[in-house]
């Protein structure tokens, strides 16, 4: 399990919950080596064995409160206003369930949900991966339908049509908290895990319809998700190198670290993609070294950020690379300027 990852994307309504509920979640994610950077948050993932463990201390440390249920409660697009406009948007919501179908990519990959409606019944099912920790599986499913009442509630009303709500579970002991926080009839141990809705419920007409920036934010997204299946992991092991030159002088194991891999994994994962670390490694300097001449820096400054022994190194490397020593590389830059 300490292989499977989460986009951190998520991160913050988690540190919202714990804030709602009264307490301070960065000794945790500190103690489990869970790194905050809001600045790359769309770029990077999380352990998920991480993240199971700190969701079972947070509950611990939320008290009467049941953690899961405040994080989907404060879960929101924030760090992807293209999905946000997209929903706020929306002619119905059926058209804003679209969303469903990005999660798995931008969000969370242990889920899976789809309209259902074709046994008679209306239902918005979820199947969680095999990925998932069985223990883990209720919170995520918890953490799901909290999210999704709050957006079909904001967009639609509390006459949203919405039923009851079904899991596959056992009752938990704290299976008396359910239907006050999401104020539905609830039922365990059933064959889903299910939010049943009126027919017709998803197709009545929004309020906030706005079709011109719906179509745009959609476009958005879809190139969003596009790019985010797209970049395999040589391609994010390259762009954090060259935005973390640092990571050089840890090599391999730094660079899975970060990415939160084990280094056999990664190394597997980069043969099936037909290439090496060592390959990105020389791309890397190789870019850094470009951006770093263009912008006049000393050579030796240069040789030390490429993580080179000594500037003759790092000037046999560059000739390799461009066919230039970079005394001859920044003269063309500086002609062509």
């Amino acid at each position: 399990m300490s292989e499977l990852s989460i986009p951190a994307i998520a991160l913050p309504s988690w540190m919202k919950a714990a804030a709602r509920c009264g307490f301070n979640i960065e000794p945790i994610l500190a103690d489990e080596g869970i790194a905050v950077d809001l600045i790359h948050l769309q770029e990077h993932s999380l352990p998920l064995a991480a993240l199971d463990r700190t969701l079972e201390r947070c509950i611990v440390q939320a008290g009467d409160v049941h953690f899961p249920f405040v994080v989907g409660e404060c879960f929101a697009f924030e760090y992807l206003p293209d999905v946000e406009t997209y929903l706020a948007t929306s002619a119905s919501l059926r058209d804003a369930a679209k969303v469903l179908e990005w999660l798995p990519a931008l969000v969370n990959p242990l889920i899976h949900a789809r309209l259902d409606e074709s046994t008679g019944h209306a239902m918005l099912d979820l199947r969680l991966s095999e990925d998932a920790p069985k223990r883990g599986m209720p919170y995520h499913a918890e953490i799901f339908f909290a999210s999704i009442l709050k957006f079909g509630r904001m967009l639609a009303g509390s006459d949203a049509g919405f039923k009851a709500l079904h899991f596959r579970h056992a009752p938990p002991t704290y299976a008396d908290k359910y239907e006050p926080f999401f104020g539905l009839p609830v039922m365990f141990e059933q064959p889903r895990d299910a939010l049943l809705y009126e027919p017709g419920a998803l197709d009545k007409p929004l309020d906030c319809d706005f079709p011109a920036l719906h179509r745009q934010a959609e476009a958005l997204v879809t190139e969003r998700v596009a790019q985010h299946r797209k970049q395999n992991l040589s391609a994010q092991v390259l762009a954090l190198l060259q935005r973390h030159p640092e990571l050089l002088a840890g090599g391999l194991d730094a660079v899975a670290g970060k990415l939160a891999l084990g280094s056999r994994t990664m190394q597997r994962r980069l043969r099936a993609e037909n290439t090496q670390f060592v390959d990105l490694v020389d791309q890397a300097r190789h870019e850094i070294a470009r951006r770093m001449i263009a912008k006049g820096r000393d050579f030796e400054a240069i040789a030390d950020a490429c993580q080179f022994s000594d500037r003759r190194s790092f000037t046999r490397a560059f000739k390799r690379w461009s066919g230039q020593t970079p005394r001859q590389y920044r003269a063309t830059v500086l002609e062509t300027a």
